[in-house]
Parts: C-alpha cells; sequence; structure tokens
C-alpha cells in the first residue's frame, strides 16, 4: 500500500536537517584538528626554538659546581702549602727551643709528602714534594745531631761508691776498707762466702738516664726510625753509651789485662785479683748491664731486635775485658791452689748464668751467651783437671823437706785443709761433678775423690818415712801424721761423707804405729832391765837369796847393766825431746804408755839388783837414776827441743 503523501515530507525534512548537522560537524572537528594541528606545529616550533637556552642553563649549572669543587680543592692544597710553610720554620729554627714543635713539625712534613703524592695531575706535585723531602732529610739529620747530644748530656759513668748503695748489705765493702775490701774467695772465709752468694738478696740497678729524658729520647729514636736512619740511631747510641759503660768499669777498678800480663804474676796478686773480678762480675751483670738494657727497653719499646742489636754493640766491648780475664785464669798453667778460685769462678758464672741468658737475649746477643756459657765450661773442665793433678800430685809429692823431728810434714796439713776447704764447696762441687758425669750421685762422688786423695796422701807419708834411719822415727812419723788426719776428718764435715769406718779403721792405724814405736824405741832398754842372761859366768861377787836377788847373779853383770840403761836412756832422753808429738793429748799419751812399761821394768830392776851396787864402790856411778827421775825426764820427750838447749 503507498504511504500518503502528507507523511512522507516531514521525514524528508528530519533527513534533510540531520544531513545539513553532521556536515557542520564535520566541518568543526576538520577545523578543530586543523587548529589542534597548528598548534602542535607551533609548540615544536618552540620546543626547538627552547632547547638551546635549558643546554646553556645546565653547563652553567655544571660550571658553578666544578668551579667550588676546583676551589675547596684548591683551600685544601693551599692550606697543606701554609702548614708546610709553618713545618718549614719551625725545622730551620732546629730542635732546641722547642723539640715538641720541631717533632710536630717533621709529622706534618711526612703528612704533607703523603698528600701531595695522592694528588693525580697536580703539576707542582713533584715539586713540592722533593722540597718536603729534602727538609725532612735535614730535619731528621738535626734530630740525629740532638738525639746524640742530649743522651750525651745525660750519660755520665756511674761512681763506684754508687754502684755499691745498689748492693745487698752483704755485699757491701765495709766502710773501714778501700774500694771493694777482701777479695771475696773462700780460701779467706769460706762459709761466709759461700753464704753470701745463696742468700735471695734484691739486687736494684742504678737509673742511668733520668725518666724525663729518656721519654725525649725516645721520641726521637721514633723518629729516627720512621725515617729509617736505625743503623745511625744505633751507632750514635753505641758511640756514646759504650765508652761510659768502660769508664764505669775502669772506676771500679777493672784493667784490660791479656794472657801475658796474667802469665806474669804473681801468685798473691793474681789471687787477689781472682777475687776481685768475682766481684767486678757480679756488679756488671746484676747492675750496669741491666740497668743498661732498661734503658734500652725503654727507648726501643716495640722494636726488639734493635734494642738486642744496640745492647750487644753497648756491651760487646766490656764484657770482652771481663770475660778474657776469665779465660787468661781458666787457660792458664794448673796448681793445686787454683783449685778453688776455680771453683769460686766457676760459681759466679753459675750464679749469673740465668741473668745472663735474660739480659742478653736475642739474636744480636748470641756471641756474647755463648762466650759465658764457654767460660763457665772452661772453668768447670780447668777445676775438675786441677782436682785429678791435685790427687796425682801428693801422691807423688817428691818434697825433700824432711822433718827431722817425726812432726806432722806441711804436706799432710795441707792437704787436710785443702780437702777441709772441698766440703765448704759442696754444691758448688755436685754442679760440676754433673757437667761431666752425668746421673751420677754427687755426695758419693766428693767422697770418692776424698777418700782417694787420702790414701794418695798415706802412700806418699809411707814414702817419706822411710827417710828416716831411726825405725822408732818412723813411726812416730806415721803416728803424728795419721792422727792429725783422723783428728782433722772428726772436726769437719769429712766425717759425715767419709764415715765412721773410715775414722776407726785409722784410729787403729794410729795405735799401730804407737806400739810400734814403743817396740823400737824401748825394746833394747828394756831387755836390759830383764833377768834374762844375768847369770854368773863364775867369776865375781854375787848375791845370795838373802839378798833378794837370784843366787849366782853377777855383780860386774849388773854394773854393766846399769851403765848401759844409763848410757840408751840419756841417748834416748837426748835424741827425743827433740822430737815432735804435736797434739797434746796424743804426746801425754804416748808418755803414759812409755812410763807404763819402763817405770815398772826399772823398779823392778833396781829393786832385785840395786843391792849388789849399793854394797860396793860408787854405786852411784852406776845407779844414776830413780824412777822418779825417769819419770820427770820423760816428762820432757816429745817437745821438740833445739839440739843445742843444755840437758837438765
Amino acid at each position: 500500500m503507498g504511504v500518503p503523501a502528507m507523511a512522507a515530507d516531514p521525514l524528508s525534512e528530519k533527513a534533510a536537517m540531520m544531513r545539513e548537522s553532521l556536515q557542520k560537524s564535520q566541518t568543526i572537528t576538520d577545523s578543530v584538528v586543523s587548529i589542534l594541528g597548528s598548534f602542535d606545529h607551533r609548540l615544536s616550533a618552540l620546543e626547538t626554538a627552547m632547547r638551546p637556552t635549558q643546554i646553556r642553563t645546565h653547563s652553567i649549572r655544571k660550571a658553578h659546581e666544578n668551579i667550588d669543587k676546583t676551589l675547596k680543592a684548591a683551600e685544601v692544597v693551599l692550606a697543606q702549602f701554609d702548614l708546610s710553610r709553618q713545618a718549614e720554620v719551625k725545622i730551620l729554627k732546629g730542635p732546641h727551643e722547642d723539640l715538641k714543635s720541631y717533632l710536630e713539625a717533621i709529622n706534618q712534613l711526612r703528612r704533607n709528602i703523603e698528600f701531595f703524592g695522592s694528588i693525580k695531575g697536580f703539576k707542582s706535585s713533584d715539586g713540592v714534594i722533593n722540597h718536603a723531602n729534602s727538609l725532612l732529610t735535614k730535619a731528621i739529620s738535626k734530630l740525629e745531631e740532638e738525639f746524640k747530644q742530649l743522651l750525651s748530656s745525660y750519660s755520665k759513668p756511674v761512681e763506684p761508691e754508687r754502684l755499691f748503695d745498689c748492693l745487698p748489705n752483704s755485699l757491701r765493702p765495709s766502710s773501714g776498707s778501700p774500694g771493694l775490701g777482701d777479695s771475696g774467695g773462700k780460701h779467706h772465709n769460706p762459709s761466709e762466702h759461700q753464704n753470701s752468694s745463696l742468700e735471695n738478696v734484691v739486687y736494684t740497678p742504678p737509673t742511668l738516664i733520668p725518666p724525663r729524658v729518656l721519654l725525649l729520647l725516645r721520641d726521637l729514636a721514633v723518629q729516627m726510625v720512621q725515617a729509617g736512619h736505625q743503623q745511625q740511631l744505633v751507632r750514635n747510641y753505641r758511640d756514646v753509651r759504650s765508652s761510659v759503660l768502660e769508664e764505669s768499669l775502669r772506676k771500679l777498678g777493672v784493667e784490660k789485662l791479656s794472657k801475658e800480663d796474667v802469665q806474669k804474676m804473681q801468685w798473691e796478686v793474681l789471687e787477689a785479683k781472682i777475687g776481685y773480678w768475682i766481684h767486678y762480675m757480679r756488679i756488671a751483670v746484676k747492675l750496669l748491664f741491666a740497668g743498661e738494657r732498661n734503658v734500652l727497653d725503654q727507648l726501643f719499646e716495640g722494636f726488639d731486635s734493635l734494642s738486642d742489636q744496640c745492647f750487644a754493640e753497648v756491651t760487646t766491648s766490656s764484657v770482652s775485658v771481663l770475660l778474657s780475664f776469665g779465660e787468661a785464669i781458666a787457660n792458664s798453667k794448673r796448681s793445686p791452689e787454683k783449685l778453688f778460685v776455680l771453683l769460686d769462678m766457676y760459681e759466679i758464672m753459675r750464679e749469673l748464668h740465668t741473668e745472663i741468658e735474660t739480659i742478653f737475649k736475642g739474636k744480636a746477643c748470641s756471641e756474647i751467651r755463648e762466650s759465658a756459657l764457654g767460660l763457665t765450661k772452661k772453668l768447670a773442665q780447668t777445676a775438675q783437671e786441677t782436682f785429678g793433678d791435685f790427687e796425682e800430685a801428693v801422691e807423688k809429692d817428691a818434697t825433700k823437706t824432711a822433718v827431722s823431728d817425726g812432726t806432722v810434714h806441711p804436706l799432710t796439713s795441707y792437704v787436710i785443709n785443702y780437702v777441709k776447704f772441698l766440703f765448704d764447696y759442696q754444691s758448688t762441687l755436685s754442679q760440676l761433678f754433673q757437667e761431666f758425669e752425668k746421673g751420677d750421685d754427687s755426695g758419693s762422688q766428693l767422697a770418692s775423690v776424698t777418700m782417694r786423695i787420702m790414701q794418695a796422701l798415706q802412700t806418699n807419708l809411707d814414702g817419706k818415712s822411710k827417710q828416716y834411719k831411726d825405725p822408732a822415727l818412723t813411726h812416730l812419723f806415721l803416728m803424728n801424721n795419721i792422727h792429725y788426719m783422723v783428728r782433722s776428718v772428726r772436726r769437719s764435715e769429712a766425717k759425715d761423707l767419709l764415715g765412721d769406718d773410715w775414722v776407726q779403721r785409722h784410729r787403729r792405724i794410729v795405735q799401730q804405729h804407737a806400739n810400734q814405736y814403743k817396740r823400737n824405741a824401748w825394746g833394747k832398754v828394756l831387755q836390759i832391765l830383764s833377768v834374762q842372761g844375768l847369770a854368773s859366768s863364775g867369776g865375781g861377787s854375787t848375791v845370795g837369796a838373802d839378798g833378794g836377788n837370784s843366787s849366782g847373779v853377777s855383780r860386774a853383770m849388773v854394773k854393766d847393766r846399769f851403765k848401759i840403761f844409763n848410757t840408751q836412756f840419756e841417748e834416748l832422753h837426748q835424741k827425743q825431746s827433740q822430737w815432735t808429738v804435736p797434739d797434746t793429748e796424743l804426746r801425754e799419751s804416748l808418755r803414759l804408755a812409755v812410763a807404763e812399761v819402763l817405770l815398772p821394768a826399772y823398779r823392778s830392776f833396781a829393786k832385785r839388783f840395786g843391792p849388789l851396787v849399793e854394797n860396793g864402790k860408787n854405786p852411784q856411778k852406776y845407779i844414776r837414776f830413780s824412777a822418779e827421775d825417769l819419770e820427770r825426764m820423760l816428762g820432757e820427750f816429745f817437745e821438740g827441743k833445739n839440739v843445742n838447749e843444755p840437758k837438765r
């Protein structure tokens, strides 16, 4: 069906209107797009126009930042230059006015050198560093001079009196004695000397350099070490301190003696010098060397090897002087009297061993330690060899000094005193025996050595006794000497070591010789007083039983017996009054032993046969002595009277 005409027209109009509106919108859109496109173009143009300005602004900001950094760096560099100038001014003035500021200036120079060495691209760095190094070299050179001058100013020899004040009371010289008093060896006062060495005494080394000065020297030394001037530092310290140390020892009395000097000395002089040497060693090690080590340990704290090297160089000369004397003694010709001083010297070296090892520590001091130990061993060896020599010398002693009176021989008293002194060295000898014979009991070794010496003495005395033509004097001599040995042993420490068996055995030997003396001296006399051989040969007067005598006894024979007795007794009295028994108790005992056999025999003979003579002519010509006369005269025996003395 067709659309009415009226309805179609409004629809067409609306469609036309919509088309027109759409066309307008498209036009507007196109216009907006066109406008926006134009704006975008203008913006791009504006951006293009502004870009150079932005770049310039960023560059300016960066430039400002770089300028700030450069200015700050310049300020630091200028500050370092300023510090360098200040340090230079202080260094050019020298260390005398203000040492602390001088040391700070050196430290500042080192910091400046480090600073300029770390800057890259700074053209003037090399010049600045070279100038600073040159200045630093001069500064250290001045420091060396200041170190040496300061050390020299406060390094003075230590006076002996000051050293004595540092000793324990027991080792200080007495107020009235010059120097160090006696020689200190045991042969003068053995027990006292040994006790002093065993005391737990304290030694206080002297202060060699004031503490405040030592602190300054320490600061100087640190700077020199940091500058690499260690050896110059050691040399400067050695040059000053070694001569001061030597002078301290010289003032004390230490002499530089060669081996030849020692060999030429008389024994008495040498013995005294050895005694002093023992004191010098103790003072040197415990006071002077210990004091020097204290200084160096503070001066070179933290630089141990440098301290050891310096100490070795300072002390080497002084140690050498002391040890060379000991070595000269240890290597000199051996003789028995040297044994005790060798033991004294060995003892002091043993006493100082630990301190020497401690004070002379480190590799640099190894030679000194070895020298000291070598001397100790050499002294021990020489002492032991001297010991052996003594035993042999006692046995083979060929002294022609005869003791005409049969008294104690000088060799006996010498050997016994020697043995007694050995016991004052028991602890020292124990150490000495252990040096050579490990594991053996030192006490039994000493006992064995003592017994061998005693036996050697007896063997020698037996030989000497054969020089006497009179057997009675031979036995009197042996009795005296062995009695002296026994008595000395009983009164000394040797008794504990040799034992009661030794004492009792040798007392029996003394008694045996006393009996042999009586038999040889009085046997013939007692034979004269016996009845044997008095029977009458048939001639002359006889006395019968009423006279109390055996019948048939010849008066002539009785007279003859009395005459012979008188002659023999007078000879014995004259001779044996010159003989000597030095021990009072032994002398009285021997006289009593003679009287106990002689007087009863004489009384018996005189009573029995005296009347035969008394009834004849001149009886006093034959019976010259009463028993009391004989007893009185026996009291004059063994007194060692001079031959030319008149008889009583």
